[in-house]
């Protein structure tokens, strides 16, 4: 356990988002997990009011997870409890009106009159910078909403590749929070943490982490690694949180103990799990999300004239 750090009621370790101002708990609820086929609408409000019992007040969602379902269920979930936590969502629109449309949407969801967190989902195809900033493009709506109140910091996310981020960054803008990929695979393949973590920092701007575990596990399921060793890897990244997709109670439970009790990995530890996975990584074949196109939504894959998924 870390000594000597900011813990909030749940005996989880805060840290700044960024120059927000904002404190996150160290691990964060994903919400695009707590919408499968084994959890109903009772237990998926369950699960989200134990996380925030328990200290985990992040809490990560999008506009298109579940069709909706995510931010609808989220919001029952918040109710009476809303200025318990750091509240995240995400648009996919890359034109002001369809962004416009979303905000609204989201906001009704998510049954609140202000997002704390509003991402752009997915940035990434080459021109959705451009998309985003030219005129009419969304983050006019970006910074109408933040004028109006409606959203408080503004941020991307993205999994594809760094040159794409870079991208955003390039762009004159001062962002807030950026969203990625922070695995220990990331370090062999396209790497996140060696291009765009550093300028992230360098700005101060918050980042949340993602895809500790591979995505869907695999780095657990494939590689041999632990949960708690990939978890532990990632918090140990310059980020501000680590979002966790959340599925069960057990999952729950392991998270927050990993949150709790996290410390820091020495610079050998690091990177002997580095050398470990070295032959595996270094095609992608386990962050299949940065190199396939069968990850990204079919809604991203409509916007850009992709086919169909099968």
């Amino acid at each position: 356990m870390e000594p000597d750090v900011e813990r909030n009621s749940g005996g989880l370790p805060l840290r700044e988002l960024g120059r927000t101002g904002l404190k996150v708990s160290n691990v964060g609820f994903g919400g695009g997990h707590f919408i499968g086929q084994d959890l109903d609408e009772a237990g998926s409000i369950r699960l989200l009011q134990q996380a925030i019992e328990q200290g985990m007040t992040f809490m990560d969602t999008a506009w298109e997870y579940g069709q909706g379902e995510s931010e609808r269920r989220m919001g029952l979930g918040l109710q009476g409890r809303r200025d318990q936590v750091i509240l995240m969502t995400k648009v996919c629109g890359r034109d002001a009106k369809t962004a416009e449309e979303q905000l609204h949407q989201s906001l009704s969801r998510l049954k609140t009159e202000v997002i704390d967190v509003w991402q752009f989902h997915e940035i990434n195809y080459d021109n959705d910078a451009e998309l985003i900033f030219r005129a009419g493009g969304a983050i006019e709506t970006a910074l109408a909403a933040r004028q109006a109140g409606k959203i408080r910091y503004i941020g991307f996310t993205g999994h594809k590749s760094p040159h794409i981020l870079q991208m955003m960054l390039d762009q004159d803008f001062d962002w807030d929070t950026c969203q990625l990929p922070t695995n220990i695979a990331d370090a062999h393949y396209r790497s996140f943490q060696k291009e765009i973590l550093p300028e992230l920092n360098r700005r101060q701007i918050g980042v949340i982490g993602m895809k500790s575990l591979g995505g869907r596990g695999q780095l657990v399921t494939e590689l041999g690694l632990s949960a708690a060793q990939c978890r532990r890897y990632a918090l140990t990244l310059s980020i501000s949180t680590l979002s966790c997709g959340i599925d069960s109670m057990v999952g729950l439970q392991q998270d927050l103990e990993i949150g709790r009790n996290f410390q820091p990995m020495t610079e050998s530890e690091m990177r002997e799990l580095e050398s470990r996975v070295y032959e595996e990584s270094g095609d992608g074949r386990h962050e299949w999300f940065k190199s396939t196109q069968y990850y990204d939504s079919q809604y991203h894959r409509d916007q850009h004239g992709f086919p169909p998924l099968d």
